[in-house]
């Protein structure tokens, strides 16, 4: 089977075991992904009953990235739900459960603790704050870490379909500080929240310590798009893909609809 993208973020974890960014970069995979929740009996609406396993004294739940590698854990066709990383972290808050994903059927395999699990789920609830201010300036992007550039055009793409394309530049603004902001063009209406919330867990998840980012949004046709165009750097969101039909329904799929823990 192809490596996935978890798969990658793994080994690069694993490969630099002191390297923040890395495992901060598995984290951040972790939560972008689709996952596939093995349940002990079959979802009853918006209730599931995850199968609990105890694993290494570590009561836990397990997940898969790949249908096919619950299928080849479970040997015996098993219930299922499918999910986001980051809605099965809200949905094990304050349950006292780790998160074993891919156990012995991936280079991904690994057994989270609940304290992890609890951290991840603290991390991703630190959304943006919304402020009002005008830039004056506005200037090539500077000071950038790689892995700022590289957590953007990551996180970015699992943004498909929810604005044509964003600028990252540095904007002075009239109480006379400066900051860089990244400008998406042309979002979709209703988008903002999940957008703004994108960047912010880029800049969370990129390894910067003490780091600001604003969030704004511009239409094609704003002035302020041809000033972003001239200096800025430019990420290209994919196109949103078509939806196709699945073979069963997936209760949490929805990520801001994590199914019940019962």
């Amino acid at each position: 089977m192809t490596d996935t993208p978890l798969d990658r973020a793994h080994m690069a974890m694993e490969a630099a075991p002191t390297d923040d960014a890395a495992r901060l970069g598995f984290y951040e995979r972790l939560a972008d992904s689709e996952l596939f929740l093995l349940l002990e009996t079959e979802a009853e609406g918006a209730e599931i009953h995850p199968a609990v396993f105890e694993l290494e004294e570590v009561a836990c739940v397990l997940a898969f990235d790949r249908e096919e590698r619950l299928a080849e854990f479970t040997i015996s066709p098993a219930p299922f739900v499918a999910l986001s990383g980051r809605s099965l972290a809200e949905m094990l808050a304050g349950q006292g459960l780790g998160l074993g994903v891919n156990l012995g059927v991936a280079p991904s395999s690994i057994l989270l603790p609940a304290e992890a699990v609890a951290w991840l789920h603290e991390t991703l609830s630190h959304g943006p704050e919304e402020v009002e201010a005008r830039p004056l300036e506005i200037l090539p992007p500077s000071g950038l870490t790689d892995g700022l550039v590289t957590a953007l055009d990551q996180k970015l793409a699992t943004a498909a379909g929810l604005a044509k394309f964003a600028y990252l530049a540095r904007v002075e603004y009239s109480g006379g500080w400066t900051s860089h902001m990244l400008a998406f063009i042309d979002p979709v209406p209703g988008a903002e929240v999940a957008l703004a919330q994108a960047g912010n867990e880029a800049l969370l998840f990129s390894g910067i310590e003490a780091g600001q980012m604003d969030v704004s949004f511009f239409d094609a046709s704003d002035p302020m798009a041809a000033r972003l165009a001239r200096v800025g750097l430019r990420f290209d969101l994919p196109e949103a893909p078509k939806s196709a039909p699945r073979d069963r329904p997936a209760p949490g799929s929805n990520p801001e609809k994590p199914p019940i823990l019962r």
